[in-house]
């Protein structure tokens, strides 16, 4: 199996089983996202601790295989995370589908690198950029506290 096809597989496995779906017990931040174009609903929920690390993250919410799973991955990496790693991570996802740029492994475990990396290759596609990005957003609103829902027509 080539990196690709494991990319592939990745992606159809959390878009089918989502990881962390449902709202997580004592979540003290979220935030809302929506995708009109292809009609994805997003709900982040997450418990950040005293000390400001994701004690807890999940999501509810519905949409294409895209985003779904990209909002699984998502969680399964920013859990455990502080805010400033998770922060770190958002803006290197936007780089990485944005730009096409390398994900570098600092603050990621092998398999957190797989998983982040699997997402890479959404960048080809202009019109799943937006399905893969929404839960990423919507995870930088709820860091923020932000209350008004993120809509993918005005972000970039």
């Amino acid at each position: 199996m080539d990196l690709k096809e494991l990319y592939q597989d990745l992606i159809l496995d959390h878009g089918k089983k989502p990881r962390n779906f449902g709202k997580c017990n004592s979540a003290n931040h979220d935030a809302k996202g929506h995708n009109p174009l292809c009609g994805d609903n997003i709900h982040v929920y997450l418990n950040l601790d005293n000390n400001k690390k994701v004690k807890d993250i999940s999501f509810e919410g519905s949409g294409c295989a895209i985003s779904v799973a990209s909002s699984s991955i998502m969680t399964e990496i920013v859990k455990g995370k502080s805010e400033k790693e998770s922060r770190e991570l958002l803006n290197s996802f936007f780089k990485m589908i944005k730009e096409g740029d390398e994900i570098k492994k600092v603050g990621l475990t092998e398999d957190e690198h797989i998983k982040f990396s699997s997402l890479a290759g959404v960048g080809r596609f202009p019109m799943r950029v937006k399905c893969a990005t929404l839960s990423w957003h919507t995870l930088r609103a709820a860091l923020d506290n932000e209350k008004k829902p993120i809509n993918s027509e005005i972000i970039d």
